[in-house]
């Protein structure tokens, strides 16, 4: 145990702490070869991080090492930047410089807020409505359900598979597709298995990381503002969403702004409300913004699935009906290795026409890449999340109170997360009309570049994620 816990610390480094000088100084850039630049925007100039030791007390025990310039952006990255937003903001009305005003917008994970609602007693739409008068109260302007934005991500999965099985005997390693929307798996293919694996991984954007392409450029332009007048706000069940708002690939160098500039865990935001002095079932109710939710008249709307967005649902069922003119009214899943580790087969007449999984933890994820790289992976499609049982159980939830095991809690959690209505993502009629007023067209140059992304292989470390279960 000591000999793992040695082995991940001596390949931990982060920047030394940096000065605050004047001026915009501190937006921060993660380079594709590992290195953190600080971005002067007065100046127009970029400056390389020093790094510096890390020690035990910087881990963020989220299943996944980080190299830990990346702690820095942790630390920006929290309560204390949207408070130091908001009071700035605050300032500037106070002596009228409304051009320097930030308009603050929260995209909340449906995650998340399940976390709130079962520590406070609340349902799901409550918890929504609280949360929105929690931050308007704030001094926030906008508050918006990243479901909205999994709508695009799951449509894009689905029209992604399809393409790579169409291909499949065209293209080297385009099957199986693995999903993409946890970062904490992305950081770990980057930094320890490199170009072998990253071809296999789906180019789809996050939910969090299209709500940024969303809220950064199409709202801006409905709001008559740039994308940099915009301080965008995620809260998330997981601390590598940290990781993935400070990309280098979803930063503007046109306005010099990241797609999310701050990204708060739940358990942030259950501190800011104890910081308030306020439960949030004391909170005055606010109806939720008109603009990006999944609101079906009074009630939110999820998607089937379980708590980790339903990409293997729905990749396999679209993948069933577009490729074979197949479909059923339930996925069959049958549990393999352990509870993490399910299958889901598209059969007829005897014949396996689709064969996909879920992953969920890194046990299980080290079984899938030894099996890619031996060429005996079975799959077609492999829904991946680091955190054991997924995303409900992300390590930025609220934990368990005293009496409460963490195996209860999260069966209340997920109990109270499906607890809303479920539709298909091209039911979403505001989605598709965006396909084509913001997009162009879903085919479209724009298109690909709003909702894909890339990957970079990371210098390999010799770490405890190396090591073989």
């Amino acid at each position: 145990m000591w000999f793992l816990i040695l082995i991940a610390v001596s390949e931990c480094i982060k920047p030394v702490k940096i000065e605050r000088r004047p001026g915009k100084t501190g937006a921060i850039k993660l380079q594709t070869d590992g290195t953190y630049m600080q971005v002067d925007e007065e100046a127009g100039v970029e400056v390389k991080l020093e790094k510096a030791k890390i020690t035990l007390n910087d881990c963020l025990a989220c299943s996944g090492c980080i190299t830990s310039a990346e702690s820095v952006l942790i630390t920006q990255q929290s309560q204390e930047e949207l408070y130091r937003v908001l009071s700035k903001n605050q300032e500037n009305r106070k002596f009228g410089i409304h051009n320097e005003v930030y308009t603050v917008v929260i995209s909340i994970s449906p995650q998340s807020r399940a976390s709130l609602a079962t520590k406070y007693g609340l349902s799901v739409v409550e918890a929504a409505r609280k949360l929105t008068g929690f931050f308007k109260k704030l001094g926030c302007d906008h508050v918006f359900d990243t479901t909205f934005a999994r709508d695009f991500s799951l449509i894009e999965s689905q029209r992604e598979f399809v393409q790579r099985y169409r291909n499949r005997n065209k293209e080297n390693k385009s099957l199986p597709m693995l999903a993409s929307a946890c970062p904490g798996w992305v950081c770990y293919a980057e930094k320890t298995h490199g170009s072998y694996i990253l071809p296999y991984i789906s180019t789809t954007k996050s939910p969090q990381q299209i709500m940024g392409s969303l809220v950064k450029d199409h709202f801006s332009s409905m709001l008559g503002t740039t994308p940099e007048r915009i301080f965008h706000v995620t809260v998330m069940p997981c601390y590598d969403k940290k990781l993935e708002a400070s990309r280098e690939d979803f930063y503007s160098d046109v306005y010099r702004t990241r797609d999310v500039n701050c990204v708060l865990s739940t358990g942030e935001v259950d501190a800011m409300s104890q910081q308030e002095q306020i439960k949030l079932n004391d909170v005055e109710s606010v109806e939720l913004d008109n603009w990006f939710n999944c609101l079906d008249g009074a009630d939110l709307v999820s998607h089937d699935g379980g708590g980790s967005g339903g990409y293997l649902e729905h990749v396999i069922r679209y993948a069933a009906k577009e490729l074979f003119q197949l479909e059923f009214s339930e996925l069959n899943y049958k549990t393999l290795r352990n509870e993490d580790f399910r299958e889901v087969t598209v059969e007829q007449d005897g014949k396996i026409l689709l064969r996909c999984a879920l992953a969920y933890g890194f046990r299980n994820i080290q079984n899938v890449v030894q099996k890619l790289k031996r060429g005996k992976c079975v799959y077609d499609f492999i829904e991946v999340m680091a955190c054991p049982v997924g995303c409900l159980n992300g390590g930025g939830q609220i934990r368990p109170p005293e009496g409460v095991t963490a195996k209860e809690l999260l069966s209340q959690v997920s109990d109270v997360y499906g607890s809303v209505n479920s539709r298909t993502p091209t039911e979403n009629a505001a989605v598709a009309a965006l396909y084509g007023d913001w997009l162009g067209g879903a085919d479209s140059e724009k298109c690909h570049n709003a909702l894909h992304t890339n990957y970079h292989q990371v210098e390999k470390m010799v770490n405890a994620l190396n090591i073989k279960w």
